[in-house]
């Protein structure tokens, strides 16, 4: 018999976020004999970065929320979580990883899930202090005091951490500048009806937008943030907030020979291996085929992570489980209003050159008499041939979530705009209108078709 300590499996996971711990707790509940090792650059681990606009905005009351599990927990588990330790190479012949205080270990299964940094914004003067890039909690705590001091901020680029963090700052009662060289917010996943009246209610809570606008510069004095220069002149300002495009973190992974896509993003197959054998990947360093257009996309949300994290840690402990294509529900609030989508927006599916027809309804969320009722506007894309659903996009006061969950999966299933037209609906009058504005919308687009 030999020895015990060969006999059992070790994998190592890099990265403490959504798509690591997904990975080590599924590896460890796939094979519980197995040792786990995470190392995360971070002070924490399994706590979501997704909340923190929310605590700024004072909506969430304390960061001490956002924690999952405490650090006891995971040790419980038989998790062995290495705080503030940054891997520096990996050496896939030998299978081990070098951290940077020249700790080796060796794995016999290794995933990286080395999350995004954002696009630098590539202007003079990026290393002042008042520059906020939000992603560490422990960052975030001591930020959260700075905004209490801060008058006036700008929030660089209009993606969706840019629209939470323009809202929460307009809550907390700063004077909020939103800049971004797009003709309105998050351009890439909407078109403008969808976000005018979140633009609306931005103007309402008095931010000020500068579409069309690009920061060119940053101006300091004593190493301090004074003024944020733009292609349309200078704003004066405390703070400002990076919220440029996620890129995906993967320098430790290219510089041990593994392979990216067209979206930068490590090429996985369904089992999230990479094109290094042993060797798995999951979460926003990664690249998955959009089911409709099979383009790999990258930068997607936290239960995306979560899910591939899984599936990567269930395959690196010696199971089988596979993660599919993607056709990207979304939903978030923005302003006052809840909006979301699935797959492609008008304007993001005349850029790929991907035809479509389209249905638009403005519809109600609860019968028009209850109170508290709220508009949800639908649109939805569909191919022309056989009209099966390709994309959708909502906005309203509530509803949007659940909606666009549902609306994923008839992307998915291939259900037509037939099928919305004639769908069944709940109909109650505190949580539903007699008219369900999903199947307004496929009416609208058959009726436009003649059908």
């Amino acid at each position: 018999m030999g020895d015990e300590r060969e006999m059992t499996r070790r994998i190592v996971v890099v990265g403490g976020g959504a798509a690591g711990m997904g990975a080590a707790g599924a590896a460890k509940g796939t094979d519980p004999s197995a040792e786990v090792i995470v190392f995360t650059g971070y002070e924490d681990a399994a706590y979501s970065p997704c909340g923190i606009p929310y605590v700024h905005g004072r909506e969430i009351a304390s960061f001490e929320s956002l924690f999952m599990a405490t650090k006891q927990q995971y040790v419980d588990q038989g998790i062995d979580i290495r705080y503030e330790t940054t891997v520096a190479s990996i050496d896939v012949k030998a299978k081990t990883v070098t951290t940077t205080d020249g700790t080796v270990e060796r794995y016999d299964s290794l995933v990286l899930a080395t999350g995004f940094d954002y696009a630098d914004p590539d202007v003079p003067n990026s290393d002042l202090g008042g520059i906020y890039y939000v992603k560490n909690i422990r960052q975030a705590m001591e930020w959260d005091k700075v905004l209490d001091t801060v008058k006036t901020a700008v929030v660089d680029e209009a993606t969706p951490l840019g629209a939470e963090m323009v809202t929460a700052l307009a809550h907390r009662g700063i004077e909020t500048h939103l800049v971004d060289p797009a003709p309105w917010a998050m351009s890439s996943a909407t078109d403008p009806d969808i976000m005018e009246p979140v633009q609306e209610s931005w103007i309402e809570m008095g931010a000020k937008l500068h579409f069309n606008t690009k920061v060119t510069g940053f101006v300091g004095d004593g190493g301090k943030l004074r003024e944020v220069t733009t292609s349309q002149g200078g704003i004066q300002a405390d703070l400002v907030v990076v919220a440029t495009k996620k890129v995906p973190n993967v320098e430790l992974a290219t510089a041990a020979g593994l392979k990216t896509g067209m979206s930068g993003g490590l090429i996985v197959d369904g089992r999230m291996r990479t094109s290094v054998s042993g060797l798995y990947a999951a979460g926003d360093c990664t690249e998955i085929p959009h089911g409709v257009s099979n383009v790999p996309i990258q930068g997607l949300s936290g239960s995306h992570a979560y899910a591939q994290g899984k599936v990567a840690g269930v395959n690196a402990a010696g199971g089988t489980r596979e993660y599919q294509a993607v056709y990207v529900p979304w939903g978030m609030v923005a302003g006052k209003w809840m909006i979301g989508g699935v797959s492609f927006s008008e304007t993001l599916a005349t850029a790929l050159g991907v035809p479509f027809v389209v249905g638009n309804a403005q519809g109600i969320s609860r019968a028009r008499y209850y109170p508290d009722v709220k508009p949800v506007k639908v649109k939805l894309l569909a191919e022309p041939e056989h009209l099966r659903l390709i994309g959708a996009q909502l906005v309203g006061g509530e509803g949007i979530k659940e909606r666009a969950d549902f609306l994923a999966m008839a992307v998915r299933t291939g259900i037509t705009i037939n099928d919305l037209a004639t769908m069944e609906n709940v109909y109650s009058p505190p949580i539903g209108a007699l008219n369900e504005p999903i199947s307004l919308a496929a009416q609208n687009a058959l009726s436009k078709l003649g059908k």
